[in-house]
């Protein structure tokens, strides 16, 4: 018998031997030949912690707040298409498992369940990711069905103009299911000469004419609910995106899905940081796989971490369980973290506890 996993790695290896190939290698695949999808993971290795001794851990409280809402840790669940793929009951699946963490998911915009059926499967606070359509009136629709089922933010996804090259998508002849959100609305029956559809139905259906002063103040003509902007990799869109108004920030390259060779997400996390000025909460999204790498991006001043493959992996090897244990795992290995390196509770994690990459060059100036 199999032994159970004892890491959020070792789910990965479960869910490619359960998968389809097709879908695995639409779960864990990046775009071109991946380089940016390896490095959103490597570059948390480049970074080392600081811890301090001495200190009072008998107990450690990992809670915190985000746009006011508390959550048992800093431990968010990422937007990722299409959770039906990986089990049958799909987001509703990854729902409950959120709520059993107390923690906040955001649902996708492309999910297998509807907005409706997330939000009757438990009581649990959560935010809906949007993309802008090319038929404005089909995204409103979207933000006035999250909004009306208790939603309580919109998390704007601004880096898919197009979508990416996905090459394994294209090998496989992957092709989007019809989703139930958009039925009678949205048709995903294109053809494609490359084998995949995906990027088919993505130029057909998403509006990248977009610019920030006319789609932001859009979004805040049609909701009262908050707006974050997911996609931020540099100071100068952090600085526009406070400018117009957002509520936060998700520094995010889309899981490596976009554009090949931008920079890991932990790298540029700091420089966004330092342009927002603590204005808005940022979050981050990329490469989490441990509780240190959880730490470290809270240390550079994430406010908390989305976490998206793993998730996937844990919902395909074992539904709603194995999504609670992903979860499980990452909480209990930060609380091990943080009390190994001398902090009590998250406002006591601090950029002196990390030594990054920069800091050790500038040592040596």
């Amino acid at each position: 018998m199999a032994s159970e996993p004892v890491n959020v790695n070792e789910f990965q290896e479960l869910a490619r031997q359960v998968l389809p190939k097709m879908y695995y290698d639409y779960y864990s695949g990046g775009a071109e030949d991946q380089f940016t999808l390896k490095e959103n993971v490597e570059a948390f290795r480049k970074i080392t912690l600081r811890p301090r001794v001495l200190v009072d851990v008998s107990r450690i409280n990992m809670s915190t707040t985000i746009l006011g809402y508390k959550v048992s840790a800093p431990i968010m669940i990422a937007p990722s298409a299409m959770h039906q793929l990986a089990h049958p009951e799909g987001e509703v699946a990854t729902a409950r498992a959120a709520a059993a963490s107390n923690t906040i998911m955001i649902l996708s915009y492309n999910s297998t369940c509807t907005v409706e059926e997330v939000a009757s499967s438990c009581n649990a606070i959560r935010f809906f990711q949007l993309y802008i359509h090319k038929r404005r009136d089909i995204s409103a629709q979207m933000v006035q069905r999250a909004e009306k089922n208790g939603y309580k933010a919109i998390v704007l996804t601004v880096d898919v103009p197009r979508l990416g090259r996905r090459e394994a998508d294209i090998k496989n002849k992957m092709v989007a299911p019809q989703l139930k959100n958009f039925e009678g609305l949205i048709s995903t029956a294109l053809d494609s000469d490359e084998g995949s559809n995906l990027e088919a139905v993505a130029r057909a259906t998403y509006d990248d004419s977009l610019c920030w002063e006319d789609v932001i103040g859009w979004l805040k003509s049609i909701t009262n609910l908050p707006i974050l902007v997911k996609g931020i990799l540099t100071h100068e869109d952090a600085r526009k995106a406070v400018e117009v108004g957002v509520a936060g920030i998700v520094v995010s390259n889309h899981g490596a899905r976009q554009l090949n060779y931008t920079p890991a997400t932990i790298s540029v996390l700091e420089e966004v940081i330092q342009a927002v000025g603590g204005k808005v909460p940022v979050l981050f999204d990329g490469g989490i796989r441990r509780g240190t790498d959880v730490f470290k991006a809270l240390a550079l001043g994430a406010q908390a971490v989305l976490v998206g493959r793993p998730v996937i992996y844990g919902l395909a090897a074992n539904g709603e369980d194995g999504v609670r244990k992903v979860m499980k795992m990452l909480k209990d290995e930060l609380e091990l973290t943080m009390a190994l390196s001398g902090c009590p509770s998250v406002k006591d994690i601090t950029r002196s506890h990390v030594r990054t990459e920069c800091d050790r060059l500038r040592s040596m100036l």
